[in-house]
């Protein structure tokens, strides 16, 4: 009877019956795999539209204050390190063991872990300035010749290409515009060296579209051709200004490589050697992997009136709580246009398609198989062995000729 009675005795209030704390073990767990589901979806696999924006603004938010969440761990880290930077220094001054601050973190990118080679131009390279004093450009850059540049367009120009001429004629100082009409780019090259050009610019359109430019160096080369891309013109850029007739100043970043500091000598040719600095005109070519940016600004100085908190905390008076003070600020205004070049080919000489010959050709990706369209090199030695442009350009590289020296790309 007593373990009959004991058999029927209720479960006590304070410990659940086995059943109900399983079913409650269960339950949690179906709603944390319903959660982690529903967070685990994403909004491509919603259909509603609605739902499926209201979840990408969410994922968004999110993720923007994930971003500002380590900003604001970073400037407190950077914050912290200046503090004990300072309170090292101010040890060190007491103590005769040496205190150094925290260094700084600075990220690792291609340019500042690329080791040097035998590329890279160096500051004392005698044989690399003897080489300046005879090349093509020696004339033009020691201000014996002023330069002067004719610009010429291909056959069929239309769409952005008179505008883009336009505002590049702008740019260059003593330069020339010439329609190109029916005549051969060799003619154009004779006419321009009988008239004492320096230079030669042909731009080229493709679907009403500027996509290539042409620099022959005169009258005895070199001539570079640049894949041109991303075009922005004045027009089409915030709070653009309108440049001056002053010569500008030219800035060249990054050409340190023998190829770089020839195609940077090229360039260079281009704009007088006496820039007006009182026009405050700066023209930047920026090369960075390969390709080349073209940004063109002008200075600007203001005053502006700032105030400084008074040094006196006590004083009560309004004047001697903050101090208009006239700051002269400086800033940047662009002019435009903007835009990219990449260096295809450099040929030595003046251009010729037949019997020249390249100093540097950049290798696509894809060797073996030449698309329709790309350009098509030219042996000097058998030149109907390049009949088609879609055969195997394999056969046609061991042919050309190379100058010794030339890298194989602007930085390298």
């Amino acid at each position: 009877m007593a373990k009959e009675k004991k058999r029927k005795q209720p479960a006590s209030d304070g410990a659940p019956p086995p059943g109900d704390e399983g079913e409650g073990r269960r339950e949690r767990k179906g709603k944390k795999a319903k959660r982690d589901k529903a967070e685990a979806i994403l909004p491509s696999q919603i259909k509603n539209k609605d739902k499926r924006s209201e979840l990408h603004a969410k994922l968004k938010r999110e993720k923007k204050a994930e971003k500002r969440k380590l900003a604001r761990e970073r400037s407190q880290a950077i914050r912290r390190a200046e503090e004990l930077g300072e309170q090292a220094s101010k040890r060190s001054s007491n103590c005769s063991a040496p205190c150094a601050p925290p260094e700084r973190q600075v990220p690792r990118t291609i340019e500042n872990t690329r080791e040097p080679d035998e590329t890279v131009c160096r500051p004392d390279d005698q044989e690399l300035f003897a080489g300046n004093d005879a090349d093509e450009f020696n004339a033009v850059l020691k201000q014996h010749i002023i330069p002067k540049v004719l610009i010429t367009t291909c056959r069929f120009n239309s769409g952005r290409g008179p505008a883009f001429i336009e505002e590049l004629m702008q740019v260059i100082p003593n330069s020339h515009y010439v329609k190109r009409g029916t005549y051969e780019l060799k003619k154009i090259v004779k006419y321009a060296k009988n008239r004492d050009f320096t230079s030669l610019i042909v731009v080229h359109t493709n679907r009403r579209e500027p996509d290539a430019l042409l620099i022959v160096g005169l009258p005895d080369g070199p001539t570079a051709h640049f894949k041109l891309s991303k075009l922005v013109l004045r027009k089409d850029i915030k709070n653009h200004g309108n440049p001056t007739s002053h010569k500008p100043e030219l800035v060249l970043n990054n050409f340190t490589t023998r190829l770089g500091h020839r195609v940077g000598r090229m360039i260079q040719s281009l704009f007088p050697q006496d820039p007006n600095f009182r026009g405050r005109r700066v023209v930047t070519f920026h090369n960075q992997r390969d390709y080349i940016f073209f940004r063109h600004h002008r200075y600007i100085f203001e005053k502006k009136e700032s105030k400084v908190a008074s040094k006196d905390k006590k004083a009560k008076t309004s004047e001697s709580k903050s101090q208009p003070e006239k700051q002269v600020i400086c800033r940047l205004q662009e002019c435009g246009p903007r835009f990219t070049l990449k260096l295809l080919t450099l040929q030595h000489g003046t251009f010729d398609t037949k019997s020249g010959e390249y100093e540097w050709v950049h290798k696509s990706p894809s060797i073996n198989n030449l698309s329709f369209g790309a350009p098509m090199f030219v042996p000097r030695e058998n030149p109907e062995v390049a009949v088609s442009s879609t055969g195997s350009v394999a056969r046609l590289l061991p042919e050309i000729k190379f100058l010794p020296g030339a890298g194989l790309h602007l930085h390298e």
